[in-house]
């Protein structure tokens, strides 16, 4: 079933909830409402069911992705093939039957503007969907980017904590969109959601650097993340080692940008 998430959205929860993707995938459909038709964003992972239920809300004429991962793309082939809607991503390798999406781009389908944000950094290939006419406020589909809950895992070599860093920034300065994530509940407010990932980012990376302090220099990633990590669920513990890679990158230079 479909939920209302905003005056141009809907969303269908995928049944893939875990550590990882939360409550599951949300499946956005996006349309203005009497024009017949919707935008897919996130097919979600390869489930008949889920497919089934986004081919049959309404003819799909597009399907977009916010990025790679298995969760959000596992099912475009098959949704692509049940609606004959084109797939388009940022990365060539993910579009079915559609270019590429450019930064910057104004998509118009099913009655509404969608404007393309780049937002490298959770992947180098992530984007986010801007709704300038939803609401008073406008909304943005963030995917991965920012999450209802938690923060978003930064793997390298695909993944790079400076290029995020530089992503929440140029997203805080959109203003006060509401946020519609791939994975959790909706937020109210997009430039203070950024606002907190950038200080719980930059509150990490100051662990870090105290950890190698008093680990030493050629301290491994499995003993910093031990001491900034100490807490961390052990389902999710792979994780926590992926951002701690991710920000001695950052600290060492490999993966240097503006604090």
């Amino acid at each position: 079933m479909t939920v209302r998430t905003s005056a141009l959205t809907r969303m269908l929860l995928a049944p893939n909830a875990g550590p990882m993707t939360l409550d599951g995938t949300n499946s956005y459909l996006i349309g203005e409402p009497g024009s017949g038709s919707i935008v897919v964003v996130d097919p979600g992972p390869p489930d008949p069911a889920h497919l089934e239920a986004l081919s049959a809300a309404a003819p799909v004429d597009l399907i977009l992705v916010t990025h790679r991962h298995d969760d959000h793309t596992g099912g475009s082939a098959e949704l692509a093939s049940l609606t004959g809607a084109p797939v388009r991503a940022m990365d060539p390798a993910f579009c079915i039957g559609g270019e590429p999406l450019t930064d910057g781009e104004l998509v118009s389908a099913a009655g509404v503007s969608i404007r393309v944000v780049a937002t490298p950094g959770h992947t180098a290939d992530s984007a986010c969907f801007v709704l300038p006419d939803d609401g008073a406020r406008g909304a943005i589909l963030t995917g991965d980017t920012l999450l209802g809950r938690g923060t978003t895992v930064i793997a390298t070599p695909d993944g790079s904590l400076a290029d995020y860093l530089t992503s929440l920034r140029a997203l805080r300065d959109l203003g006060s969109l509401t946020v519609l994530p791939a994975h959790g509940p909706i937020l109210p407010d997009l430039a203070s959601t950024c606002d907190a990932y950038l200080a719980h980012r930059h509150q990490r990376l100051n662990e870090v650097r105290a950890a190698m302090r008093s680990l030493g220099p050629d301290a491994s990633i499995t003993a910093v993340t031990d001491v900034v990590y100490s807490h961390i669920d052990p389902a999710v513990r792979f994780a926590a080692e992926h951002s701690v890679k991710a920000q001695l990158a950052y600290l060492n230079g490999a993966d240097r940008g503006d604090e």
